[in-house]
C-alpha cells in the first residue's frame, strides 16, 4: 500500500511538473506575440524580460498593471466629453498665433487637433512660486465667487494651511455659489485624514466626487495606478488657476516628512482671459466622466475678457483617455524647436527614448539646457529611474542642478528661448506621459517667459551643479540600482 501510494505522489509529481513546464513555455510564447502590440519597444522589452525570468508572478503583474486602458465606459465619455468640449469651445474667441517665433503656429494646429482647444490670445498671467501665497491668491479668489467654483486637484485634505480655502469653499456654496469638487480617489485617500476630509465636505453639503474610484465589490476597479493628476481651480468661468500644487500643507500630512523638514516647492499660475474657459472646459470633462452631468448648459454663456496687453496661450489636456500622448508630443515639439536655451523643471525626469534625444540633441547644437530637479527624491524608484540618465544628458552637455534636500522641487514648467512658457500638473516622465490625466497651459510672450525666468535664476541661485566628473564616481551599487529602476519605469 505504501508503495502504491508512493507511485501515485510521483505520478501526481510528474503531471504537475509537465503542466506546470508547459503553462511556463505557453506564457512565454504568448507573450513574445501579444505584449509589443501597441507599446512602445521599450515598455514591450521590459514587460518581455519580466515574464521571462518570473513568468508566472511577470503576467499576473502585467494583467495588473500591463494595461492602460480606463475601460469601455469611461472611453466612452471620454469621446461623449470630446464632442461636448468641441461644440463647447465653438463660443470661446480663437485665433493663429501671430507673432513670436516661426514654429507656433504649426504647434498651435498640433495641440487643436490633439485636444480640441484653440490658440487663445489677450490672457494675464501671474505665477506664484510660493506655497501660501498661492493657496491665499486661490483663497481670496474663491471668497469673491459669485456664481460658480469648481476644484480639481490630485490630492486634497483638509488641514491647517488649507483650511481657509475649504471654508471660503464652503461659504461659497452657502451663499448659493454652485460649487463642486473633484478629487482623485487614490491620491487624496492615501493621505492622512482622508476619510475625515470626507466627511467634511458631506458635512458642508458640497458636491463632491473621487475622480477614477477603484471600488472592486462595486465594479469599479481598472488598474489602480490610472490616476486623474490634474490640478484646476476655476471662479465664476472668469479666474482659473493651474499648476503643480496638490491642495495641502507643503508637507503633506506625513509625521516622516515633518520629522525631516521636508515640504514641496510648487508654482501655480493665475489665469485671466479666454483660457480660462479651456482649463474650464476640461474640467467639465472630468466632471461628466465621473458624474454624467454635462456642465455646457450652466458654463457657456460664460466668455472671459479679452486683454489686449495679453499672452497668447493654449490648453493642452493629455491622458489615457487619448489615443496620443498629448503633453509628449507638445514637449518634444518644443524642445526641437528651441534655438538658444531650453530650461526644464520636473520633480520626476524620467523621459521615453524621443524626449531623450530631443533634450541632448538640444545640447549638442550648442543650445542652452538646464535641468533643475530635487537633490533628494521623495519616491526610491522613480528617484532611482531618473538618476540612470544623468550620465547621457551630462556627456551631452545638459547641465543638471540640484534642489537643495529636504525640499522637494515639485514645480512643473519650462521654457524655451524668450518665447515660450509651459506651466501644468505634468512631469516629464512616461506616468505622466501614459497614464495620468494631466493638463499643461503653453503661454507665449515676453512678459510671461520673463517672469518664469525669474523662477528659474531663483532655482539655480538655491541649487547646486551637478557635474560629470562627480557622477562618474559614485558607486557601483548606486549604479546598479538606478539602472534597475530604470527598467522599471518602462513597464508601462
Amino acid at each position: 500500500m505504501p508503495t502504491a501510494l508512493a507511485t501515485d505522489a510521483a505520478t501526481v509529481s510528474a503531471v504537475l511538473g509537465a503542466v506546470l513546464v508547459a503553462a511556463d513555455f505557453l506564457i512565454k510564447v504568448i507573450a513574445l506575440g501579444v505584449i509589443p502590440g501597441n507599446r512602445k519597444p521599450a515598455a514591450g522589452m521590459a514587460w518581455l524580460i519580466l515574464i521571462m525570468v518570473i513568468p508566472f508572478g511577470g503576467i499576473l503583474l502585467f494583467l495588473l498593471f500591463g494595461q492602460n486602458s480606463v475601460g469601455k465606459d469611461r472611453r466612452a465619455k471620454q469621446a461623449e466629453a470630446d464632442a461636448a468640449i468641441r461644440h463647447y469651445v465653438r463660443h470661446m474667441p480663437a485665433s493663429a498665433p501671430t507673432s513670436g517665433p516661426d514654429y507656433l503656429p504649426s504647434v498651435a494646429t498640433l495641440n487643436s487637433r490633439l485636444t480640441a482647444l484653440p490658440w487663445q490670445p489677450g490672457n494675464r498671467i501671474q505665477l506664484f512660486p510660493g506655497y501660501q501665497d498661492a493657496i491665499d491668491a486661490m483663497t481670496e479668489a474663491v471668497e469673491g465667487a459669485q456664481s460658480a467654483v469648481e476644484v480639481q486637484f490630485y490630492i486634497s485634505a483638509w488641514d491647517d494651511v488649507t483650511d481657509p480655502f475649504f471654508s471660503a469653499v464652503v461659504a461659497a456654496h452657502d451663499r448659493g455659489v454652485r460649487v463642486r469638487v473633484l478629487y482623485d480617489h487614490l491620491g487624496s485617500r492615501g493621505i492622512p485624514g482622508f476619510k475625515d476630509f470626507v466627511k467634511r465636505l458631506d458635512a458642508a453639503g458640497l458636491d463632491h466626487h473621487a475622480m477614477l474610484p477603484i471600488h472592486p465589490l462595486k465594479g469599479e476597479f481598472r488598474r489602480p495606478d490610472l490616476r486623474n493628476h490634474r490640478k484646476i481651480l476655476v471662479v465664476d468661468g472668469l479666474t482659473a488657476f493651474a499648476g503643480s500644487m496638490n491642495m495641502t500643507e507643503p508637507g503633506y500630512n506625513k509625521p516622516k516628512n515633518h520629522k525631516v523638514g521636508r515640504k514641496w516647492v510648487e508654482l501655480v499660475a493665475k489665469v485671466e482671459g479666454p483660457a480660462v474657459s479651456g482649463l474650464r472646459a476640461v474640467f467639465a470633462t472630468d466632471w461628466f466622466k465621473e458624474t454624467g452631468e454635462i456642465m455646457a448648459q450652466d458654463v457657456a454663456p460664460v466668455v472671459p475678457p479679452t486683454y489686449p496687453d495679453g499672452v497668447d496661450c493654449q490648453v493642452v489636456p493629455s491622458g489615457p483617455g487619448y489615443p496620443t500622448q498629448n503633453n509628449l508630443l507638445l514637449f518634444t515639439t518644443l524642445v526641437h524647436a528651441a534655438r538658444q536655451r531650453v530650461s526644464i523643471t520636473s520633480p520626476y525626469f524620467v523621459p521615453d527614448e524621443p524626449l531623450l534625444n530631443a533634450v541632448t540633441t538640444a545640447a549638442q547644437r550648442g543650445l542652452d539646457v538646464e535641468l533643475f530637479v530635487s537633490e533628494e527624491a521623495d519616491q526610491f524608484m522613480v528617484g532611482h529611474a531618473q538618476r540612470s540618465y544623468y550620465q547621457a544628458l551630462l556627456e551631452a552637455g545638459v547641465r543638471i542642478y540640484l534642489y537643495p534636500a529636504p525640499a522637494v522641487l515639485h514645480s512643473k514648467h519650462f521654457s524655451i528661448d524668450d518665447d515660450v512658457a509651459v506651466i501644468g500638473s505634468s512631469n516629464m516622465d512616461m506616468r505622466s506621459f501614459a497614464l495620468n490625466a494631466e493638463v499643461s497651459l503653453l503661454a507665449t510672450g515676453a512678459s510671461v517667459v520673463a517672469d518664469m525666468k525669474r523662477v528659474e535664476d531663483t532655482y539655480r541661485s538655491l541649487s547646486r551643479e551637478l557635474t560629470l566628473e562627480e557622477w562618474r564616481e559614485r558607486s557601483a551599487g548606486s549604479k546598479y540600482v538606478d539602472n534597475a529602476m530604470r527598467l522599471t519605469s518602462s513597464l508601462q
